[in-house]
């Protein structure tokens, strides 16, 4: 009792201490996120004045000189805003990295571009897609910039939601503004060149998709802002700009006025702007609420902890009281169970002719329901270790006992398998020397065919020990060719004379691996001889696949073909690796667990599947790895170097088939 009074207490305190350490560790987050959202948006208003000498910059490339007074007012806010930056390291290292050039690019700007000659000053050195290319880089960092991302998921979803509104729309402004300033010069020049006009319109998918993500994450108030900005008189006149500058898709000259452009563009970004501002005068609201709502939190966290701690005390020392009675009755049930209804089942069991359901000779009623009232102490504990430990000896017991009599089963279908086996052997051995003493055709035709129906008792014989886990002693030390191997499986078959050995390109099977391959491409066979009509022949097939490099048998029949269910069902028994026990398998099956074992004894790689065959019937594919292969003997042994792929079992399956099929003239007759 003492343990189960001090553990949920020692729990509840360290549950206590953690959420009493989540909500410090929150407070601290909401004060750093509050402090961090401040840098945030001082970033944005350096990108927002980046941003529009990016634009003037470019028109003045353009040739647009009325641009070079509001260029220069612009340049001193730049040089104010990366100034009050400079304390900031993650900022400042951005700023070092891609604004170290911003003076030597506004010196080449106000020579003019590259090429042209302003004002007695000289050939021109700025390149108008460089230039826009260094401030977009510069813009792109800075916006990449976002030390609150962190802090602000562990603190709240819907900081994170505000956070991620306020990027995407960092994302979309800059888009907006990059079009502004490539346009610009664009309709400055009256053209788009080189690939002025692809960077258009990947801006403005850009744009879409941010836009797209900030609707998701932003509120409906966030998202009523940003369709207003984009409703101004100003966003529509730009917006017909941007259709006059779609339809300069071939390089025709831009009739279309760059100082309005810019002035309709520039309301947009600052409308879109203000939104910024407000998304994130939001962020910065919730920063607060949040770290106001963590302080009262964790006082009360403390407050209720400890309340709670002396609540959970109390319960315990009461419920200790009332824990004795059910655990001495539970003591009394367990004992019952453990010496008399269990054992009694057991026996019904053993009793039962034909237990196929255990479940029906289980009692009613469960322990736990005692009417007796007993009080005691730990004694009835200890009573009920020793009553369940008397359970877990009586069920180990009966597993024990059908352990034994399955075990006893399958070694006398083992045993019986081996002795057939020999007899079967010796039947064989016997056959084979009156065949070479006989001269008569008649009674020679007649050895022949005992020598089949003895060679089909073997693999009777055989298949039994498959099935009773033996491995049946008939190993093959040399490799096989694989039609050899076809026509030795072919020969285990009651109707051989109706198998078409269609087509089987050249291919050599390991020697281990022989006798399974050959055991397992008779069973496929006589099940599709079995479930087929009598007229019609099954046909083997045999490719193999560079790509994967394996080989492949197919055994096609045209016969009644199987539903769905069953046909999974046996795929399940193919890939079966001899977990489903023998004696618990339906005998119609003894069949699919044979081809079961068999792939499982091949190895990883080796598998077999059925499909339905193209016009009816039933076709069943076995597929064998590369490293039951065996080298060619030589050159005109080697697989042709381009076969239908069979990276997907169907449809290699399929197209092989039908690549077979083609043929079918060319094939031998078994």
């Amino acid at each position: 009792m003492a343990v189960v009074i001090t553990v949920p207490i020692c729990l509840l305190l360290t549950v206590a201490g953690l959420a009493v350490y989540g909500r410090a560790e929150a407070l601290g987050d909401a004060r750093t996120t509050r402090a961090e959202v401040g840098l945030s948006l001082r970033v944005q208003a350096l990108v927002h004045q980046l941003q529009r000498e990016r634009g003037l910059t470019n028109g003045l490339l353009g040739g647009e000189e009325s641009y070079r007074a509001p260029l220069a007012a612009t340049r001193k806010r730049v040089d104010t805003a990366l100034r009050a930056m400079r304390p900031e390291r993650a900022v400042e290292d951005v700023i070092q990295r891609h604004l170290r050039r911003l003076a030597a690019v506004r010196t080449a700007a106000d020579r003019g571009p590259a090429g042209t000659s302003t004002s007695g000053t000289g050939t021109g050195t700025a390149d108008r897609t460089a230039t826009l290319a260094f401030y977009t880089t510069a813009v792109d960092a800075l916006n990449a910039v976002d030390p609150v991302a962190e802090t602000a998921t562990r603190a709240d979803g819907q900081l994170g939601d505000g956070l991620a509104a306020l990027r995407e729309l960092a994302a979309a402004k800059e888009s907006v503004a990059l079009e502004r300033g490539l346009l610009n010069g664009v309709f400055a020049d009256g053209a788009f060149h080189g690939r002025e006009y692809l960077a258009f319109t990947e801006v403005r998918a850009t744009r879409v998709a941010a836009l797209a993500r900030f609707r998701q994450v932003a509120t409906a108030p966030q998202r009523a802002a940003l369709k207003k900005a984009f409703g101004t008189e100003d966003a529509e006149r730009a917006t017909t700009y941007e259709k006059q500058a779609e339809g300069a898709a071939d390089g025709s000259a831009l009739r279309a006025e760059a100082g309005a452009w810019w002035d309709a563009m520039t309301v947009l970004v600052d409308d879109l702007y203000a939104v910024q501002q407000s998304v994130g005068d939001d962020v910065r609201h919730r920063a607060d609420r949040l770290s106001h709502d963590a302080e009262l939190g964790l006082a009360a966290y403390l407050v209720a902890g400890t309340l709670m701690a002396a609540l959970v005390a109390g319960l315990a020392a009461f419920a200790s009281r009332s824990l004795t009675r059910p655990l001495g009755a539970l003591a009394e049930a367990a004992d019952d169970v453990a010496r008399h209804r269990l054992p009694a089942t057991v026996a019904r069991i053993q009793q039962s002719p034909t237990p196929q359901d255990h479940a029906e000779f289980l009692p009613p009623d469960a322990p736990g329901h005692p009417e007796a009232q007993l009080l005691g102490g730990a004694a009835e504990i200890a009573e009920v270790a020793a009553s369940l430990h008397q359970v877990e000896h009586t069920a180990l017991h009966l597993a024990a006992q059908q352990a034994g009599l399955r075990r006893n089963t399958t070694e006398s279908l083992a045993n019986l398998g081996r002795r057939n086996q020999s007899l079967v052997r010796r039947q064989l051995s016997l056959i084979t020397r009156l065949e070479r003493q006989e001269l008569d055709p008649d009674a020679l035709a007649e050895l022949f065919e005992l020598d089949h129906l003895a060679t089909r008792m073997r693999r009777n014989a055989e298949s039994l020990l498959v099935l009773a886990g033996q491995n049946p002693p008939r190993p093959t030390a040399a490799p096989a060719d694989g039609l050899e191997v076809v026509q030795s499986a072919v020969a285990e078959v009651e109707q051989y004379r109706r198998v078409m050995i269609a087509t089987v390109e050249p291919v050599r099977v390991r020697g281990h691996a022989v006798a399974d391959v050959a055991h397992l491409l008779a069973e496929l066979i006589e099940n599709g001889l079995n479930f087929s009509p009598p007229t019609e022949p099954v046909e083997v097939h045999g490719w193999y696949d560079p790509q994967d490099e394996t080989y492949s048998f197919a055994v096609v029949d045209h016969g009644i073909g199987m539903p769905e269910a069953d046909k999974e069902r046996a795929n399940a028994r193919f890939s079966d690796s001899g977990e489903e026990a023998l004696l618990a398998a339906p005998t119609r099956f003894l069949g699919h667990l044979v081809v079961g074992r068999l792939t499982h004894r091949l190895g990883e790689g080796a598998q077999v599947q059925l499909f339905d065959t193209p016009g009816g019937g039933l076709s069943a594919l076995l597929v064998l790895p590369g490293r039951l292969l065996a080298p060619a003997q030589d050159s005109s042994t080697t697989p042709p170097p381009a076969r239908p792929a069979v990276s997907s079992l169907l449809n290699g399956f399929r197209a092989g088939v039908a690549r077979a099929e083609a043929r079918s003239t060319q094939g031998v007759s078994s």
